[in-house]
């Protein structure tokens, strides 16, 4: 079976077919958050460090760290910071210094700037997950020589030099060329995460069913483990919650074994927690009954945050991975 390996400096963390849903905090990304840029434009690093410890604690087994901020201040004084090659580097080893130091979470270092992958891979402990390469010609000579450098897994996301095809049968050739581009690299399939790119089924009526259907291709064809930006399906759409927590068990349903989401959202990992169990990767329903005092906690008044927090507590921090198998 398929086994991607993810490790902090004393956890791992196995994304595949018969593992747990691997579920990938989203929160650490300024993009699109003023307050958080802002912060890191300041040098405050508050929000990163409550989100990865909020995340950990909600059930997220890998932190995603993304350090594309635009820094609007200080490029009016210097025209350097509108470079994101400038930016995002020195930016991205401080965020993962700052996260190594308070959870041992494993983590995926997230940029398109190669200078800010290479200087995550070199502050990281373990060996995170690189997010990501694309079927480009030039992120592919960029990005896999530094996969292969530093002996990581990474994120392969279906769009190459035309752009995000709406044809699946595409987007499956473009994740078999970036299979056999690594392999030319030396890099094993299983070091591959297949992202086959979910589209908004407001947009696209079909959108659920293609990613679906690429997913068991993916498995059965490529034998890639996969992921994907879970809330993409439902962009803008009302009420999105209920739509990605139907959306997550019958993409686990259909092979796929990550997803790159926001953990603090109890619907969706509620969906998660009983897909494991459902499918028979959560031996005896140990973490469902675990989970499940969480919910009680939630019913008694507490947010889910502070619920899962207090239940991570109680069990004394044993969150956000787990030891690899021998």
């Amino acid at each position: 079976m398929t086994r991607t390996v993810i490790e902090s400096k004393s956890k791992t963390v196995v994304i595949g077919f018969d593992e747990p849903f691997c579920v990938i905090g989203e929160r650490i990304n300024p993009t699109g958050r003023k307050k958080l840029a802002a912060e890191l434009e300041a040098g405050n690093f508050e929000t990163v460090e409550k989100d990865a410890l909020e995340q950990v604690a909600c059930g997220a087994m890998v932190l995603d760290v993304n350090s594309g901020a635009v820094f609007t201040n200080k490029m009016a004084e210097d025209p350097r910071y509108a470079d994101n090659n400038f930016v995002e580097p020195p930016l991205m080893r401080e965020m993962i210094l700052r996260i190594q130091a308070i959870t041992d979470t494993p983590l995926c270092i997230d940029s398109s700037v190669p200078g800010a992958l290479e200087e995550g891979l070199k502050a990281c402990e373990g060996r995170p997950l690189l997010n990501s390469v694309t079927g480009e010609e030039h992120r592919l000579e960029l990005v896999l020589p530094l996969v292969k450098k530093y002996n990581v897994p990474v994120v392969a996301i279906s769009n190459d030099d035309t752009g995000i095809s709406e044809d699946p049968d595409v987007r499956f050739a473009v994740a078999k060329k970036i299979v056999e581009r690594a392999a030319d690299f030396g890099i094993p399939a299983h070091d591959i995460v297949v992202d086959p790119l979910v589209m908004p089924v407001g947009a696209m009526a079909t959108a659920g069913r293609q990613v679906f259907e690429l997913v068991r291709r993916l498995r059965d064809e490529l034998g890639v483990n996969t992921t994907c930006g879970a809330s993409n399906i439902s962009f803008g759409l009302p009420h999105r919650h209920g739509i990605n927590a139907a959306f997550l068990p019958m993409a686990i349903g259909a092979g796929m074994t990550s997803a790159i989401m926001n953990p603090v959202r109890q619907v969706e990992m509620e969906a998660i927690r009983a897909a494991n169990f459902l499918m028979n990767h959560d031996a005896n329903g140990g973490e469902w009954i675990r989970f499940s005092k969480v919910l009680e906690a939630v019913e008694g008044g507490l947010s889910f945050a502070e619920a899962s927090a207090a239940a991570t507590s109680a069990a004394g921090g044993r969150r956000g991975g787990r030891r690899g198998r021998g």
